[in-house]
């Protein structure tokens, strides 16, 4: 393996038009079966944001696998996936051993996210090995949120499959057990220590060293729900068959440029993630 360059490479339009997607098909599973695991019950939102973010980029098939208490009111927000009810805790959170329930959903994922609205940092680190084995060797494992705490300092957790994870830069330290300092060196050690790529305020490192810069976007990108869109984007590329480093890629330039574009429309503050996640279907059009 040649050395990686030590400077990030720019992504642009150039870049990503000569790195083209998987081309979709019509059949919606073979588009790719994403299952994203959160959704407590405080925090139900997010594993809808993620998921709508999924198929916005063009998933085929969308499970949400969320407390039993939310599930009813997730069906209905998202009548465009299936659900699967988790056992909950005394105080709403999702029980780490209820992934059981959604085995056979694990089974058939091409790419799942696990994290998004889970609020219970034990139950979280419970669920990362019987996720990791239930999933099919080649399907990718993205991480978030709750699922980023667990992992730190535990890289064997998520078990040895193809995964992507998507901290912000208060995850970045605490998978470091450090401050981040440096965003491209730290980035780069993140995606060495965890053997995994990873997507970190614009900058997405490859376990083998390459690193790539889209940018860190419009500060309006820093609202809640943001990180729940771009994990969902991410995840959804990866369901459609683009390996870890081009979903990765590819999905914080969507992400990046759904912020520019709505800050030209709505302003520099203000935009909903959820504008963002209507947003990625246009970005990604462009690109075509």
């Amino acid at each position: 393996m040649r050395d990686a360059p030590s400077t990030p490479q720019p992504v642009t339009t150039q870049l990503l038009r000569a790195w083209p997607l998987p081309q979709p098909s019509g059949s919606k599973r073979s588009r790719g079966e994403v299952l994203v695991v959160g959704g407590a019950l405080r925090s139900p939102g997010a594993a809808l944001l993620a998921g709508r973010a999924a198929l916005r980029v063009g998933a085929g098939r969308l499970t949400l696998a969320v407390g039993a208490s939310v599930a009813a009111a997730v069906a209905v927000a998202a009548p465009e996936c299936g659900v699967v009810p988790l056992p909950e805790t005394g105080s709403g959170s999702v029980r780490g051993a209820g992934l059981r329930s959604a085995a056979d959903d694990l089974a058939g994922a091409d790419a799942v996210l696990l994290g998004p609205g889970l609020d219970d940092a034990a139950e979280t680190a419970r669920m990362l090995p019987p996720a990791a084995r239930a999933m099919a060797r080649d399907a990718v494992l993205v991480l978030d949120a709750f699922a980023l705490g667990a992992l730190a300092g535990h890289p064997r957790l998520a078990g040895s499959g193809p995964r992507i994870l998507t901290p912000n830069t208060e995850e970045a330290a605490r998978l470091l057990g450090r401050e981040v300092r440096d965003l491209d060196a730290d980035s780069r050690e993140l995606a060495r220590r965890y053997r995994a790529t990873v997507s970190c305020f614009g900058r997405v490192a490859a376990p083998d060293g390459r690193l790539f810069s889209v940018g860190d976007g419009e500060p309006g990108l820093g609202t809640s729900g943001s990180g729940d869109a771009l994990a969902g984007a991410i995840t959804g590329l990866a369901a459609r068959g683009a390996d870890p480093v081009q979903a990765a890629v590819w999905g914080t330039y969507l992400h990046v440029r759904a912020g520019a574009s709505l800050a030209r429309e709505v302003g520099l503050l203000g935009y909903l993630a959820s504008e963002i996640v209507d947003r990625l279907t246009a970005e990604l059009t462009a690109l075509s």
